[in-house]
């Protein structure tokens, strides 16, 4: 009998890891410029309760940066688990492989580990990889779907009058213009009473309800990738989301300037939203314009809230909910007025701050709040811990496993995140640095437009959200924080020194 026994043990460690212990599945959710503008994140007037449900099982994140809050470089760090000065993706005209060649994306190591990768949607910005068509193809074991419906209306709109009247124009050439690059168009959309696939992200939905199904049935794990195009502009969703608000209940921003004693080359025109939708090319918007963007971000968040639901419901019912990891984050913040911006392409709260919620089950911190500061670059590591896998050395992040267990855990000092700007004839990078109270800021000079900011420091900005939450006063030259000043310097010179910046 010894002898059998023996036996079976050495070929129990013979066997694969994977024939040993069954590997837990990941759902990806990725959601384009959604800010924490959730329940769960105690806004008291959004409805957005499958993501709160989400979030009562699992461990939400209340102090997550994004590295750079833009698509393009904010994606490239998270799917690579490296910071906006590693993968040299500061703009959205560089390729992600054409600068980091031999670098491991997230799903690309996860089908190396055996997975099954499928994604659709938004996952990468498709300016910063190969398209939009393949979405980095070697991510993939499965060829990408970045559209789920009967036709890709890019912009969204469901109106046929809006889209015909749009695609009518002609260039200087008399060719048609591609739908996507008309100025202006309509920043909203809320009359058409269709059903939820009516627009994109019902559509996509759908195509992630069904690959769930069919990706439960195989023997190999999946690691499946969806990517929301809403509450990015414009702010087009089903009629019944907007019903869901009384537009009159919105108060605007309070406080809609620089804050006191800051540049204002540091606050953002409105680029996007100016060059490409229905508003004001300069000035202020009006209140009624305001309330109007307001409602339609509330309006889209509520739209993507239910498709989740519908997402994460279909792991219910194909039976693989009790082992898949499920992560949602949003790839940056967005400025609803605040400062005067309508835009994420800042380094304040409102654009480096986004939602990110854990859900692995068997963590031991369910319901978990968690302060510490975390990084998008953490997600990467942190999903090779839960799977057991060790991950490639590119990785810059930590793993934020512990605190799943223990949402009380400081797993760092400060979060940084990175955007440049352009004053007085030099070109700029802001770096700033989040702890639990307070953001610390160095504008550093740069070579040009493709390098890091390891020039002299032009400018500095602190802000204290126990005291001032809006950001209203920069308190770097205030005596009462020299302290505060020196200890935050200190640890933004440690994050900044990985890259050679002193």
């Amino acid at each position: 009998m010894k002898k059998y026994i023996s036996a079976l043990c050495i070929l129990l460690c013979l066997l694969p890891l994977g024939a040993q212990t069954e590997k837990m599945n990941v759902l990806f959710i990725a959601v384009d410029d959604l800010k924490p503008l959730l329940g769960t994140y105690g806004d008291e007037q959004v409805i957005s309760p499958r993501i709160d449900q989400l979030a009562a099982r699992g461990t939400v994140f209340l102090n997550a940066q994004c590295q750079q809050p833009v698509c393009g470089p904010s994606r490239a760090s998270l799917l690579t688990g490296m910071r906006p000065d590693s993968t040299q993706i500061y703009d959205l005209e560089t390729r992600m492989r054409d600068k980091n060649p031999d670098l491991i994306s997230l799903p690309e190591y996860f089908k190396q580990q055996g997975y099954e990768t499928v994604g659709m949607g938004k996952i990468y910005d498709p300016r910063c990889v190969d398209g939009r068509k393949f979405q980095d193809k070697p991510s993939w074991s499965i060829p990408f779907k970045y559209f789920y419906g009967k036709s890709d209306n890019t912009a969204g709109f469901a109106n046929p009058e809006t889209v015909a009247d749009i695609a009518s124009k002609k260039d200087k050439n008399g060719k048609p213009i591609p739908v996507w690059n008309v100025s202006p168009i309509p920043a909203t959309e809320g009359t058409e009473d269709l059903p939820d696939n009516g627009y994109i992200d019902g559509a996509i939905a759908e195509g992630a309800v069904s690959w769930i199904g069919k990706l439960a049935k195989q023997d190999k794990p999946f690691f499946l990738a969806v990517g929301f195009k809403r509450p990015h502009l414009p702010f087009n969703a089903p009629k019944k989301y907007w019903d869901l608000y009384d537009r009159a209940s919105f108060e605007l921003a309070p406080y809609q300037k620089a804050p006191e004693g800051t540049p204002d080359f540091t606050i953002n025109p409105g680029w996007e939203i100016r060059g490409h939708y229905q508003v004001p090319r300069r000035g202020p918007f009006s209140d009624e314009l305001q309330r109007e963007l307001i409602h339609g971000y509330y309006a889209c968040t509520s739209y993507v809230d239910a498709q989740v639901g519908k997402v994460v419901d279909a792991l219910e019912a194909a039976g693989v909910a009790d082992k898949t990891i499920i992560v949602l984050w949003g790839d940056h913040g967005w400025h609803l007025g605040d400062h005067g911006q309508w835009c994420k392409h800042s380094v304040y709260e409102q654009a480096t701050r986004a939602p990110l919620i854990i859900y692995s089950p068997g963590q031991k911190g369910q319901h978990g709040r968690a302060t510490t500061p975390a990084e998008f670059i953490d997600i990467f590591p942190t999903l090779c811990d839960l799977t057991g896998f060790q991950g490639p050395e590119q990785l810059e992040g930590v793993s934020l496993k512990p605190v799943l267990d223990d949402p009380g855990l400081q797993i760092r000092k400060v979060a940084m995140s990175q955007f440049p700007r352009e004053t007085d004839g030099k070109m700029l990078m802001g770096y700033t640095f989040r702890s639990q109270q307070y953001r610390y800021t160095e504008w550093r000079e740069r070579k040009d437009k493709k390098s890091k900011g390891d020039g002299p420091v032009y400018t500095r900005e602190l802000y204290d959200y126990a005291t001032d939450p809006l950001e209203t006063r920069n308190l770097i030259e205030d005596p009462a924080y020299r302290t505060v000043v020196s200890e935050m310097q200190a640890a933004a010179a440690e994050e900044l020194a990985r890259y050679d910046i002193r």
